[in-house]
Formats: C-alpha cells, structure tokens, sequence
C-alpha cells in the first residue's frame, strides 16, 4: 500500500499537491506513507483520479478492492461484502475521527437510494454539503470530547455497565489477541470505542494484507460479543442528541444498518 501511494505522491508532483487535491493537511499524506496501516476508505477513490487511474484502487486498498487478476490473489469478494466493509469503514471514519475537509467531500458525494437507509444517506450526505469544516469539527468536538466530557462515550464498556475500562474490554481484548488484532500505534482510546469496533468488523468482513475474510460465523461471534448488546442504543442517542446535527442521519444510518446485519445472521444461521 506505502508503494503505491508513494507512486501517487510522484505522479501528482509531492506530499503537498496530494494533499490539495484531496482537501486534506500534508501531515496526513505522510502519515499514510509513513505510520498507517491502511488509507482510511474515503480517499481511495479521490487519489485514484488524482491520478488519472495511474494507481488504482486495487492498489491503496486491496482489502476493499481485490486485483482478481493478481498472483495469488485472494477470491474477489462478492459485491453485498464489499458493500459491508464499506459501511463499517464509512461509520468507523465518522464516529473515531474529527471531521476534516476530505471526509465532508467524501460524505457530500454519498448517493441514496429510495430505502429507508438509503434516504439516511442521501440526508447525510446533503447535511455534509452544507455543513462548514468549523461547524463540523465544533459538533463532533461537543458529542464526543466536550469541556470535561463530549455528550456521548462511545464505548462498550459504559453503555453495558455504566463505567469504562470493565468487563466488555477485558473480553475485546482477549478476542482481538486471538483474531490477531492490535490497537494501531499511539492510540489512548480504550479498544472498545465504537469506530474502532466497526473498523474491526470491516477488517473481518474484507480481509487483506494476505489474510482472507474471517468465516461468516466468526463475522457474527464477533458482532454479537461486542456490538448487538449496546451499538443500537448508541446509535438511538446519537440520532437524538442535542449537539449532533450532522452527525444525526449517522445514528439513523448506524440502527438501521445494524438491523441489517442481525437479520443477514439470523437467515444465514
């Protein structure tokens, strides 16, 4: 992945124009070059056209979108999974992260359909168009940050037991050691955070860096130890806070995705 943003930093002439055209600080390039795992999801795309389709998508992200052709390739994943990791990876992005200007580019290009889920979308994405970066980063600062605390604590631990640092951490962190997952390099956050969560669970959906998708049944232990006993509730208090306004269709899109993702694993049981 470090190669081929590297080849698209040099195509589009440095660190600094990538990070114009993608609305973004260049301290953020380098730490995709230099410190991150992955390209957070949102940019993929963009940095393919940056580059005119030089260093494609399959390249910053084979995780999302496998190179069937590729030596050893793992299976292509079906279009349902890939859908999957891109809702996780869309809800981890918003709910770990303030807000910056590439994010509100990527959310304001988010395309509905008629469901109910995809009207939330379609709401989210139009609250994104008009919404300024300081009008965002002010939201996201009050619902999860706040003078002593943000309105929110997105974590496992409080939404089950009423205080953090318990019992649901100390289960997560046995998982992730037997899943081999780790918490990413500077992180404070307690594992249990609700985007660190669903990044997880992209991670399992997707594979990548060699390793196939986790077996569905693993996907669903996994969902139901660590997100169907709180993640609605969450989500419920996210689409009716009092600071959340752009965030609001988010809660919405979170319920009504989670739904989803029960009856998918109740009919494949």
């Amino acid at each position: 992945m470090s190669e081929a943003l590297a080849k698209a930093i040099e195509i589009v002439g440095g660190q600094t124009q990538l990070a114009r055209l993608l609305g973004v600080k260049q301290a953020n390039v380098w730490h995709w070059l230099n410190r991150a795992e992955r390209i957070p999801a949102e940019y993929v795309l963009p940095i393919e056209k940056a580059t005119g389709g030089q260093v494609g998508r399959h390249m910053l992200r084979p995780d999302l979108f496998p190179d069937a052709d590729a030596p050893g390739a793992l299976p292509d994943l079906p279009e349902e999974e890939v859908w999957r990791a891109q809702m996780y990876a869309l809800l981890a992005r918003c709910l770990s992260r303030r807000p910056d200007t590439g994010l509100l580019t990527a959310l304001g290009q988010l395309k509905g359909d008629a469901s109910a889920l995809g009207q939330a979308i379609a709401d989210l994405a139009h609250l994104a168009r008009a919404t300024s970066l300081e009008r965002a980063q002010e939201e996201w600062d009050a619902l999860f940050i706040g003078l002593a605390r943000g309105e929110l604590l997105p974590y496992a631990s409080y939404y089950r037991t009423g205080f953090l640092f318990e019992q649901p951490l100390a289960r997560l962190r046995g998982d992730m050691r037997r899943l081999g997952f780790a918490a990413a390099e500077g992180v404070v956050e307690p594992e249990d955070h609700i985007g660190a969560l669903c990044e997880m669970m992209g991670q399992l959906i997707a594979g990548g860096d060699g390793v196939a998708p986790a077996a569905l049944a693993q996907q669903e232990r996994f969902f139901q130890n660590h997100l169907a006993p709180w993640a609605d509730k969450f989500f419920a208090d996210l689409e009716t806070a009092e600071s959340a306004a752009l965030l609001r269709p988010l809660g919405r899109i979170g319920r009504l995705f989670f739904a989803i993702e029960t009856q998918g694993f109740a009919l494949a049981a």
